[in-house]
């Protein structure tokens, strides 16, 4: 393997010292009564708490590709002084373009980087260099990037960050390509029995994978802490498409594979009677996509489902636990190699809008395995993506309820305020009030447990006739989010799909919080 760049002896201990200061930091809070007004709008809860000035993360997604187009010293200032930011989360692992990667395909270039599309050069893994020895109990080995040569974005970054006072994150994805070498080896099984590009929860090479990398990073580098994504929902929610981004394929929900067998026996759990229900579950999504409505109905129709067959929900319920057990694993590995080193949770946009997620996740659990969480509030994609997440519910198990109403209803059901119309909201997108009201949220559900970091959307793609974000819209969520009491935000997804514009707008409500809060 290549060797990593090391760095000096004094940048080291730099380093050590910065992190020390960090965590000293972070555990200061300070608690206020109300939150400020914003733009007009009054705070409709008491804001739980709010960082000093000083100990407030202001951070930024970032990819390999940006420091190579641009230069690593480049993109530092102008994060710094443009965008008021003292906190990195580098793309380290993953394959998925939401994260890593120029601008993606079809979608107009920023005025910054390169404005060459990489979607013939684009691959994926890790963009910082691997270490043999921390992978001998897993077959997914073979993971580097292979785009740009021998980058390293750790090792390239962390001594300029460090210069300049900045803290530096490692994000780790859990996103995959098929041709990966070991992958169909871990990948689900949906309920066809074919083979997909997700990886298989409960699959041993795949626990062992996610504590090798994390592991890998932690003692390979003097990094601040872990930012871990995993946007993955369970079967029953993939089986009714009940999100924002996917079609509805009832026939593609997972894991049906050996290591969900063996679980399944030890919790008690049926296998026979869970893979019934969801064949006979992907029979009713069909047929309510095709409009044959049930005599009593689709919603009861539904409900009739789950009550012949509880199988459904445990099964759902044990994807869960295979979710939240990579989480715990993580958690304990980080803190394992070094107390000082934070962890935080990326918390999918699904969680926001959808009641029946919502349902299977707690804050104030989360909490317990994190030093952060990142809730995203991306509110200009969020129309679409809300609009979305209301036209798939209402083709299969809502479909009684005219769409229009049910978003109302939704509404009502998330404690969102005065938002668009259904017809109106891909345009229009999702208010800053949405922004405060879902940060609030975020921080009265953790109870003081861990810090609340709101993603906030600059220039996210959207469909060509739905809204794009401009300045004024960062500006406002970014503020919403400091006025809603949130520990620090952190700018998504990442720095080469942004302009400067909107990065300058953000740092102009930051420096209003710093100053605020001083």
């Amino acid at each position: 393997m290549e060797n990593s760049k090391k760095l000096s002896k004094d940048a080291a201990i730099d380093l050590q010292q910065s992190r020390r200061a960090f965590i000293k930091s972070a555990a200061a809070l300070t608690a206020v009564s109300t939150a400020a007004p914003l733009l007009g709008f009054t705070a409709p809860h008491a804001v739980a708490g709010t960082q000093r000035a000083h100990d407030m993360m202001n951070g930024i997604q970032v990819g390999a590709v940006s420091f190579v187009d641009e230069g690593v010293d480049k993109v530092l200032d102008i994060l710094q002084n443009r965008g008021a930011i003292n906190t990195v989360f580098l793309t380290t692992f993953t394959y998925g373009r939401g994260l890593a990667g120029r601008q993606i395909p079809g979608q107009p270039f920023p005025d910054h980087g390169s404005q060459q599309s990489d979607e013939k050069t684009f691959h994926g893994g890790n963009y910082a260099t691997t270490h043999a020895a921390f992978y001998k109990n897993t077959v997914l080995k073979e993971t580097r990037a292979r785009e740009h040569g021998n980058f390293d974005i750790l090792a390239s970054v962390i001594p300029a960050a460090k210069k300049r006072g900045m803290k530096v994150f490692a994000s780790v994805e859990d996103q995959w390509r098929s041709e990966v070498p070991g992958v169909q080896q871990c990948s689900e099984v949906d309920l066809l029995g074919r083979r997909t590009n997700t990886l298989c929860l409960f699959h041993p090479d795949v626990q062992a994978f996610w504590t090798a990398v994390v592991t890998d990073i932690c003692k390979s580098y003097p990094i601040d802490g872990i930012l871990f994504f995993n946007e993955r929902n369970g079967p029953l929610l993939n089986a009714l498409g009940a999100s924002h981004f996917q079609s509805i394929d009832s026939s593609r929900a997972t894991c049906f594979c050996e290591h969900h067998q063996r679980e399944a026996k030890e919790r008690g759990i049926d296998f026979g009677r869970a893979k019934e229900g969801y064949l006979k579950l992907d029979k009713f999504v069909q047929a309510s996509l095709r409009g044959e409505r049930p005599s009593d109905g689709f919603y009861v129709g539904f409900n009739r489902l789950l009550l012949q067959y509880p199988e459904i929900m445990a099964w759902d319920k044990l994807f869960d636990s295979g979710k939240y057990q990579i989480l715990e694993q993580v958690y304990k590995t980080v803190k394992g190699i070094d107390t000082k080193l934070q962890l935080g949770f990326h918390i999918e946009h699904v969680n926001s809008f959808n009641p029946f997620y919502r349902a299977t996740r707690s804050y104030e659990e989360l909490a317990e395995k994190a030093d952060f969480l990142k809730v995203v509030t991306y509110n200009v994609c969020g129309g679409e993506r809300y609009a979305n997440f209301i036209n798939n519910i209402g083709s299969t198990i809502l479909r009684d309820v005219p769409k229009e109403q049910l978003m109302r209803f939704n509404n009502y059901l998330l404690n969102y305020g005065n938002e668009a119309s259904l017809e109106q909201l891909p345009t229009a997108g999702l208010s800053a009030d949405y922004v405060y009201r879902e940060t609030q949220r975020a921080i009265n559900g953790v109870k003081g447990k861990c810090l609340i970091l709101p993603g906030i959307d600059i220039g996210i793609p959207t469909r060509p006739t739905s809204r794009k974000g401009s300045p004024h819209d960062v500006y406002q969520s970014t503020a919403a989010a400091y006025n809603a009491g949130a520990d620090g935000v952190i700018l998504s997804r990442k720095y080469s799909e942004m302009n400067l514009t909107g990065i300058d707008a953000a740092g102009r409500a930051i420096r209003e919080a710093i100053k605020k809060r001083s």
